[in-house]
């Protein structure tokens, strides 16, 4: 069955196992979801929860935000999305839902938006190439031939300059590598749209929902074990300027 949560893009960083391989991942930030709104076939016409994230004062909030969230007992929310396709007999409206809702080597689909470039020519918009750049060309980084003279108009669909990014983008078939419950983080293989900070939907995969790859065998640190191998590293590093300095008396 399906099934979703809202989290922010904290950013990229890299991992190893202790084969030695490196896996990029991008770092998500899944704080306590709440479920605001439960939505059924009977009354709404399909099934659904909306679901919130993100506390938002009182003080910004009108009462319509405020009485939604009174419902789920709860303070208002920042961002509410709904996650369709689940089994709703499995929520209540008040639930949280945390990171633990997945687990590492399950495959999801992560939906964003992508980083707003402003207006853009053809060459950074859809990767043309440019023209020669000598004098005598006289034509560098233009659009181009914009067809023939038979339908005195531009053709729908023409590639020109025009607004670029800050689209709702899907990445489809991204494999969770690890799930921090104490710090309620999600590593996710590779990278997701948007930028930093900006709102993540992380839902089931829609084209392999089952399936669930061999989890990685991470090396992980500590604190202690860091602080124990920087006092070692340093007692070995006394030692060896010892002897140096007997061998040269």
């Amino acid at each position: 069955m399906k099934k979703g949560i809202l989290g922010k893009k904290e950013g990229m960083t890299s991992v190893f196992t202790k084969n030695g391989i490196l896996v990029p991942v991008t770092v998500i930030s899944v704080e306590p979801n709440v479920v605001m709104q439960i939505k059924s076939v009977e009354k709404d016409g399909y099934d659904a929860i909306q679901m919130g994230y993100g506390n938002k004062r009182e003080k910004i909030s009108n009462k319509p935000e405020m009485g939604h969230a009174k419902k789920a007992n709860t303070t208002p929310k920042r961002f509410l999305k709904e996650i369709r396709g689940v089994d709703v007999s499995n929520y209540q409206v008040g639930q949280e839902i945390k990171a633990n809702l997945f687990e590492a080597g399950e495959v999801v689909d992560v939906t964003g938006v992508s980083k707003g470039k402003g207006f853009q020519g053809v060459i950074k918009r859809y990767n043309q190439t440019r023209g020669p750049m000598g004098h005598g060309s006289q034509y560098h980084r233009g659009v181009g031939s914009l067809g023939s003279r038979l339908p005195m108009h531009v053709l729908k669909g023409k590639k020109l300059p025009g607004h670029m990014g800050f689209e709702t983008v899907t990445i489809q078939n991204l494999e969770i590598v690890e799930v921090d419950t104490e710090n309620n983080l999600l590593l996710v293989k590779g990278n997701v749209p948007g930028p930093k900070k900006s709102m993540i939907i992380i839902r089931s995969s829609v084209k392999n929902p089952d399936e669930i790859r061999e989890t990685l065998d991470l090396i992980k640190y500590n604190n202690e074990e860091l602080l124990e191998e920087n006092n070692e590293t340093q007692e070995n590093v006394e030692v060896v300027e010892e002897s140096s300095q007997g061998i040269e008396q």
